[in-house]
């Protein structure tokens, strides 16, 4: 199955919920910033990831972003733009724990 390359940022308004969110993110992907994380899943993984964030934040106060940056291996850091220090990127991504 293809894999694809998806930003994830939150913002969640309770500490233990973002505890929680952010152990979770840590499984699926590579920590860009506290908040922003890189994920390459492919369409089984991302199916488990919406619903094990679905299960994990309060739908009415805690918000998640996804983008979808494409296959990991076309467009590498093409995608991304920084502006100060700028973090090593994963070339691959991690095992689903």
């Amino acid at each position: 199955m293809a894999r694809r390359r998806y930003l994830a940022a939150y913002d969640i308004r309770d500490v233990k919920r973002l505890r929680r969110v952010h152990r979770m993110m840590k499984a699926y992907g590579w920590s860009m910033q506290y908040s922003v994380f890189i994920c390459d899943l492919d369409h089984m993984e991302l199916i488990e990831f919406r619903l094990a964030i679905a299960n994990e934040i309060d739908h009415a106060q805690d918000s998640i972003a996804l983008v979808d940056l494409g296959d990991p291996r076309d467009r590498g850091r093409d995608c991304f733009s920084f502006f100060g220090v700028a973090p090593t990127l994963p070339t691959t991504g991690p095992v689903i724990l």
